[in-house]
């Protein structure tokens, strides 16, 4: 089992103004403590549940930037980003440009996006559920033309692209990680059987018979159901303790799920996840 540290949460005691510095050392700390992942939420607003909306949320890919700058061997990705928020070639250029600068470290993760409150609250166009998932499926298509060897043009309903050049290339090959987050049954999991390396499912109750879900889909267009890595996200909270992570992720490993992203609700101090990240993960060793 891997360990991704998950950053959903930017108010620390350290305040606004010392942002910066905390977070190079929070992920310098994490990678020292032998995580393996990192990653960040793509809203510009907080989320319900996490906190106040108005609490500090960073731009994903501005932050991915800075993250890749200070760590040296952690996966690095959004979880996940919000297809309404960029266009299919931009995104694409900017999962190449921090793959490239990083050594091979940045993938994509991405899905349909799903806050309207946000989207509305900023500007952006937040279409029916239906469309976002058209977005979705082109936006994949158009990312992986762009890190193919290729420049074809692009025929889609919602996008047409005249000439997919893509330049420098990923320098992971064939293509940068790619995962495709939620798990909506009829459709994100579909999507995840066509095209992804991986999903993210978070952890309830429901998780395996979503996996015998994925499976059908697998079986349905002729993927491997083994070659798609299998992702979760956990929450933990002041009360958690490494036994009580380590319980939680070895179910989640009984249930064939390879790395388990772990995000902190209502702690303040970065340190102290990443400590109860390393000591989860050395009793599920």
């Amino acid at each position: 089992m891997e360990f991704g540290l998950h950053i959903a949460d930017f108010t620390w005691r350290t305040g606004a103004r010392q942002l910066g510095p905390a977070l190079a050392a929070h992920v310098r700390n994490a990678e020292a403590a032998g995580i393996q992942r990192i990653t960040v939420m793509d809203h510009f607003w907080q989320l319900p549940g996490l906190g106040p909306v108005e609490h500090e949320m960073l731009e994903a890919y501005a932050t991915l930037g800075f993250i890749v700058a200070h760590t040296e061997k952690a996966l690095l990705h959004t979880l996940v980003t919000g297809v309404i928020y960029r266009e299919p070639a931009l995104l694409a250029k900017q999962v190449t440009t921090l793959d490239v600068l990083s050594g091979g470290r940045v993938g994509l993760g991405i899905g349909a996006a799903w806050n309207e409150q946000e989207s509305r609250g900023l500007g952006f166009t937040f279409p029916p559920v239906a469309d976002r998932f058209r977005q979705l499926e082109e936006t994949i298509q158009i990312c992986l033309q762009m890190w193919a060897e290729e420049e074809e043009p692009y025929e889609g309903a919602l996008w047409q692209l005249e000439r997919t050049l893509n330049s420098p290339q990923s320098v992971t090959r064939p293509h940068p990680y790619l995962m495709i987050g939620g798990s909506g049954e009829r459709k994100t999991l579909r999507l995840v059987a066509q095209y992804a390396d991986a999903c993210n499912i978070s952890a309830t109750p429901e998780s395996a018979r979503k996996l015998d879900v994925l499976r059908a889909h697998c079986d349905a267009v002729g993927r491997d159901y083994d070659d798609i890595e299998k992702t979760a996200m956990i929450p933990v909270t002041p009360n958690s303790t490494p036994a009580s992570v380590a319980e939680t992720v070895s179910g989640l490993a009984a249930l064939g799920f390879t790395a388990t992203y772990v995000f902190a609700v209502g702690m303040p101090e970065p340190s102290e996840v990443v400590d109860l990240i390393a000591g989860a993960a050395a009793l599920v060793a």
